[in-house]
């Protein structure tokens, strides 16, 4: 019966080593941040959107492309409508954009950009930028992106921002949730040569990552975590370029941020499961970027199993009549020193403390709702999409 005990002793041990490792990265957050030379334009971008039902939105990220400072004849813009219902590729013509068809019938994000980069690879581009449909750019991204192109970036992942935060305390939570991964993951990798994370949306790479990758080839329902998986494979790192701001509409609604979340868990551990039995072949480059995207696919793994330690924990200590005033003191003190951290965030991210007094409240409530998500898709396993509705930003706010 030892293995009882063994069991349990072995996955508080490998919680720990994942804690060490995440920890000891994060303090070269503390390094100078250097910045990629300002650069004369010279990368020919081609912008991709894959867009499903967003005839609200679609055109204010293009007209945020065309008003870019970067010459517009180094810039295109293609837009690829999958399975939709409304006015999405009218609207989309209608803000300027170039429109291209799957080729066959598509189910997810990451088969609209199959069929988009099959027809886009013979062209002459040097490099492609890929965003969701809700997005909208500060005046400076491509000409931000082109300096750290021009620098010899590869692979490269703007910053995210809500572009709604003081729509809803749920909104403002994504504003915060992105500025820790900013300042504990993104801001010490790039610090110490290790790959930014490339999640979600305003990301690029050069022709050559596509043809070394022989296209876009993604199955899971979170393309950007494989796809990134695929680069660190194949020896690409992907860098964080700070000063290109994309804003991001933010789910306003608990529920709705539930389910995305969920999406997001689940899209993780398929991408997990696809990539690490490939992640350390024999003659794989760049050992430390495949090693901490190993450790990137294993944490939500580790993360829902120290959920469910959590919970045995505490059951055992209730039914051993320990009482449930300690549990409330403890989540007191979580609620307080995350509310504080809310605040911290507010003023390391840009975002004005008198604006986001709900986001900050509800902030505890938000992380805290990350570890059931992850104990739920260890058993259930999210395979489809739906949709998000959004109704544009109404304004986007200088960058910091």
């Amino acid at each position: 019966m030892e293995y009882l005990y063994t069991i349990p002793l072995a996955l508080s041990l490998a919680l720990k080593v994942f804690t060490l490792y995440f920890a000891a990265v994060a303090v070269f957050a503390l390094a100078k941040r250097r910045r990629y030379p300002r650069t004369e334009p010279r990368t020919r971008f081609a912008v991709v959107i894959a867009a499903r039902n967003e005839e609200a939105v679609i055109g204010d990220l293009i007209y945020s492309l065309k008003r870019q400072d970067y010459p517009a004849h180094l810039c295109d813009v293609y837009v690829v409508p999958n399975n939709c219902t409304d006015f999405t590729e009218a609207a989309a013509r209608a803000a300027g954009a170039e429109i291209l068809h799957c080729l066959a019938p598509v189910s997810s994000k990451g088969g609209a950009l199959h069929h988009a980069f099959a027809q886009l690879r013979d062209r002459d581009y040097d490099a492609f930028l890929v965003f969701d449909a809700d997005n909208v750019l500060a005046p400076d991204y491509l000409a931000r992106m082109n300096d750290a192109f021009a620098a010899g970036a590869m692979v490269c992942k703007s910053r995210t921002r809500a572009g709604n935060p003081s729509a809803s305390g749920v909104a403002g939570c994504y504003g915060l949730y992105n500025t820790i991964f900013d300042l504990i993951w993104n801001r010490p990798r790039a610090a110490c040569g290790l790959s930014a994370k490339l999640v979600g949306t305003g990301f690029g790479f050069r022709r050559e990552v596509l043809e070394s990758l022989g296209g876009w080839n993604t199955v899971t329902i979170a393309e950007d975590a494989e796809f990134a998986a695929q680069c660190a494979q194949a020896g690409f790192r992907v860098c964080w370029v700070p000063e290109a701001f994309n804003y991001d509409e933010e789910p306003t609604d608990f529920l709705v941020s539930l389910r995305q979340r969920h999406r997001w868990c689940s899209g993780v551990m398929q991408a997990g499961k696809r990539s690490l039995s490939g992640m350390w072949q024999a003659d794989a480059p760049r050992p430390m970027l495949r090693w901490d995207m190993t450790m990137f696919l294993l944490a939500p793994f580790i993360q829902a199993v120290s959920g469910l330690l959590l919970l045995c924990t505490l059951m055992t200590g209730l039914a051993a009549g320990a009482g449930i005033a300690p549990l409330l003191a403890y989540a007191g003190l979580y609620c307080v020193g995350g509310m504080a951290l809310g605040v911290m965030l507010c003023l390391l991210g840009g975002y004005p403390i008198q604006e986001m007094t709900k986001a900050i409240v509800m902030f505890p409530l938000f992380m805290a709702s990350w570890l059931p998500l992850q104990m739920i898709s260890l058993f259930h396993d999210s395979t489809s999409w739906r949709q998000v509705a959004h109704r544009g930003q109404k304004k986007v706010r200088k960058t910091a």
